[in-house]
């Protein structure tokens, strides 16, 4: 039964699976598959790793007489061609998958190993979290994300399909890619993403208390991904580093211009202040140019995000509302807004600085602002902004 009431249609998928590894995602993987009553035998090299999977629920510790019919390794990736390779060895009539986030260094070593790439299918889903462990895992994790399923090039339809089935039935949305192509977007969606949040977050460590109480959602939100598993992550960005390699070189790039106007706009400043000389026009013109051209490029790059449903981003007009920091206070928030007939396109929520409060940012429809204050304001909501 799925939390709330009802059942699971009837998975695809038929066990046993064997999952490797019971960190966050073979733990979810396991936990996603047994709502469908799917059999999951569990292995991990850790027995505390593995008895906490067994008890949140993921499955059961794997016995000598389990033989699989899908084997999911879940394993760092600079383990993962090895056990791969050790795995479809130990099971020659299984399907063998991985979830590792690099697939081209893991097809690149099996082909080393001379395994069967015929039963070898990689992996990858668009899912996670900045927590780690069996106890961060969630029946849900892959709910609406996209699985990337690679196939070896040898890789038989039968066993294609049984990665596509398992991506469907865990309620991700299988996406057919080759290797070199997902390590190429995974470098740009995720890997580099994750150095420029850990160096953003690595200089607040210089930071005076007093400057860290005025942040806001904006560093909330360019950092929150620095609290990821240095281990693992240096484990991904070794593994995929042809790909990331040429995508840091290039906001490096664009750092030096940026870091070079703003030295030809301080350098003016102080020629101003000590001559009472107006700073040359040229010189001020084409730093402000080059700040304000890279700003814009960051405004085209984070248009071609998908939005709602997988569409074009749009502007939304939002309303932002002060929420009492008290139970049900956001419930009664989401009734009120309801209530007034007006759909939630996006939610921010933010907590004011060393205040009983919170700042909900609602989104909506352009053109339904107006009303939807003044429905607030009836309802005896405060807003702010």
């Amino acid at each position: 039964m799925i939390a709330g009431g009802g059942q699971h249609a009837p998975a695809a998928t038929r066990g046993p699976v064997r999952v490797v590894g019971t960190g966050l995602l073979g733990t979810s993987i396991g936990l996603a598959l047994r709502a469908h009553g799917v059999d999951v035998v569990l292995h991990d090299p850790s027995r505390t790793t593995l008895l906490l999977a067994r008890d949140v629920g993921a499955g059961r510790p794997a016995a000598g007489d389990d033989e699989p019919v899908l084997v999911v390794v879940a394993a760092p990736p600079d383990v993962t061609a090895d056990v791969v390779a050790a795995e479809l060895a130990a099971h020659p009539r299984a399907v063998v998958t991985d979830v590792a986030s690099v697939k081209g260094a893991v097809l690149d070593g099996l082909r080393r190993s001379g395994a069967d790439l015929s039963r070898y299918v990689g992996s990858h889903p668009m899912a996670g979290s900045e927590r780690s462990g069996p106890t961060a895992a969630r029946p849900d994790l892959f709910t609406g994300r996209p699985w990337v399923v690679v196939g070896s090039g040898e890789s038989t339809p039968q066993a294609v399909l049984a990665v596509r089935d398992l991506a469907n039935d865990v309620g991700a949305t299988p996406v057919m890619l080759d290797a070199r192509a997902h390590d190429a977007a995974v470098a740009m969606v995720s890997h580099v993403p994750q150095v420029a949040a850990s160096l953003v977050a690595a200089r607040l460590g210089h930071a005076e208390p007093g400057a860290l109480d005025l942040a806001g959602q904006g560093l909330r939100d360019v950092t929150r991904i620095a609290a990821s598993d240095p281990a693992l992550w240096t484990s991904i960005l070794a593994a995929n580093a042809p790909a990331v390699l040429p995508v840091l070189t290039a906001i490096r790039d664009d750092l030096d211009r940026v870091v070079t106007a703003l030295a030809a706009a301080a350098d003016g400043d102080r020629a101003t202040a000590e001559d009472g000389a107006p700073e040359p026009a040229t010189t001020a013109h084409g730093a402000l140019g080059t700040i304000a051209a890279a700003i814009a490029a960051g405004n085209a790059g984070v248009a071609r995000i998908p939005g709602k449903h997988g569409g074009l981003r749009r502007s939304y007009d939002v309303v932002t509302v002060l929420v009492p920091d008290r139970p049900g206070e956001l419930a009664r928030l989401f009734a009120d807004v309801g209530g007034a007939g007006i759909n939630i396109e996006e939610l921010e929520l933010e907590h004011a600085p060393r205040q009983p409060v919170g700042l909900a940012a609602i989104s909506v429809l352009p053109g339904l602002r107006e009303r939807l204050e003044q429905e607030l304001l009836d309802r005896g909501w405060r807003l702010a902004g």
